[in-house]
């Protein structure tokens, strides 16, 4: 049976190193800041955007909320992202997504400042990672190296192989494993033989975003599984990409859905947060 891996642990003991840099920071007459934009009245993300905020509180990280209306135009909103960028205590810009559908989500990603961009998906920041240079990398892809390497494995020379392909999980995780020396494949909805890669995998990283799709039997013995996908099952029930039940009884490590992944992206934004103060001119 696999041992379960506590992402809230995990993100908790990072929060606190956070929380004591945030502390000197402070004596030193800095205060790092991270700026929210929440457009439209989404409740999930009204939802996300009040843990992060309740993260930032606890960790001492100074936070600012710019809430607009559902039909703000994309002028309205690239003016407050220039006023940000030019706003010496903002360290961090975050836009929750999704955005309106009549908002073009790459356009208003882009106007964010390179070193603002504490979702690290801006096209400079994921250039900057492709060539491992130096610069603020997504959270999520950063939480799931820190969760493999918090099992005590040593990732070079291992067989990854990541499910989904999308800009912020698949591909710079795909791009964070290579970095480590993992051999990686990546797996999407034209791969032929999905059962068979993963298979072969030491590490399964799940995130195609579809509920209970990998199933147990697909796992290679004493692999980890780290399951991205979060899911609201028709019965209320949460649940991943990754049939939890089966493959727990295969895997030598596997994270839970919810407590896994999730509470590490949180922490690694705050993380990206306190980087890019330090990036910044103030320090």
């Amino acid at each position: 049976m696999a041992k379960i891996m506590d992402g809230k642990a995990l993100a908790q003991k990072i929060r606190a190193e956070v929380a004591e840099e945030v502390r000197a920071l402070k004596a030193n007459g800095v205060h790092p800041g991270l700026a929210f934009i929440l457009v439209g009245e989404n409740p999930a993300s009204q939802i996300y955007v009040g843990n992060k905020k309740k993260a930032c509180e606890e960790t001492g990280i100074v936070n600012f909320l710019e809430k607009l209306p559902e039909k703000t135009s994309e002028k309205e909103l690239l003016a407050v992202i220039d006023r940000l960028n030019a706003d010496p205590k903002v360290h961090g810009i975050l836009v929750q997504l999704p955005l309106p559908k009549h908002l073009n989500t790459q356009n208003i990603l882009k106007a964010i400042h390179p070193k603002k961009d504490v979702d690290g998906l801006h096209p400079e920041n994921m250039g900057r990672l492709a060539l491992k240079l130096s610069g603020l990398k997504p959270c999520t892809p950063q939480g799931v190296i820190a969760l493999i390497e918090s099992t005590g494995t040593k990732i070079a020379g291992k067989n990854v192989c990541v499910v989904g392909r999308s800009d912020i999980v698949g591909k710079p995780c795909a791009l964070l494993l290579l970095h480590k020396d993992a051999t990686v494949t990546v797996c999407h909805s034209q791969t032929q033989n999905l059962p068979e890669m993963i298979g072969k995998a030491d590490i399964v990283v799940a995130a195609l975003g579809k509920p209970k799709f990998i199933q147990g039997d697909w796992i290679k013995k004493g692999a980890i599984v780290i399951d991205v996908g979060i899911h609201r099952l028709p019965d209320g029930k949460i649940c991943g990409d990754v049939d939890y039940e089966s493959a727990s009884k295969r895997a030598a490590f596997i994270t839970p859905v919810p407590g896994g992944v999730g509470p590490m992206t949180i922490a690694m934004l705050l993380k990206n947060t306190l980087e890019a103060c330090k990036l910044s001119s103030c320090t």
